[in-house]
């Protein structure tokens, strides 16, 4: 089973608009650098946080043919759009993504919020298994877009 990573998100402000980046260390016990939930400045922090989080660019394809809630730029919350790879079949899984050594935790279903702070419907759009799952950092390292993603 392999994917690839897509596009990579990161805000430093919980709420704060997702930036894309190139590339972004991987932070044992703390996700990735400079992202809100690394820094602990999430929403969630302290509550619910995921250290990493990804989504299926297929289901982001799914959602704005379906919908056409805007998903293209981030508006998800994710941090890492895959293609290629089913994220639920990681589930116990650990697993590689450029040079970091990633760890499945568990699915990450959309929350309302995400709706305050994006446009309605997006929480509905992401239902049903479309949104993504968490991830924690066992091995630290760089990850680039275009990185590919190999189960251990």
């Amino acid at each position: 089973m392999q994917g690839v990573v897509e596009k990579i998100f990161v805000t430093a402000q919980g709420g704060a608009m997702m930036q894309t980046v190139e590339q972004v260390e991987a932070v044992v016990d703390g996700g990735l650098l400079g992202d809100r939930y690394q820094m602990r400045v999430g929403y969630y922090s302290g509550v619910d946080e995921c250290e990493v989080t990804l989504i299926e660019g297929e289901a982001l394809d799914d959602i704005l043919r379906e919908t056409g809630i805007q998903v293209a730029q981030g508006e998800h919350r994710r941090n890492i759009v895959t293609r290629g790879i089913r994220l639920h079949d990681l589930a116990g899984k650990r697993f590689t993504i450029g040079e970091a050594t990633l760890e499945y935790d568990r699915p990450r279903p959309p929350c309302h919020y995400v709706e305050t702070i994006t446009e309605p419907g997006m929480t509905r759009a992401l239902a049903g298994g479309r949104g993504g799952i968490c991830v924690r950092v066992v091995k630290a390292g760089l990850i680039r877009a275009g990185d590919p993603i190999q189960v251990l």
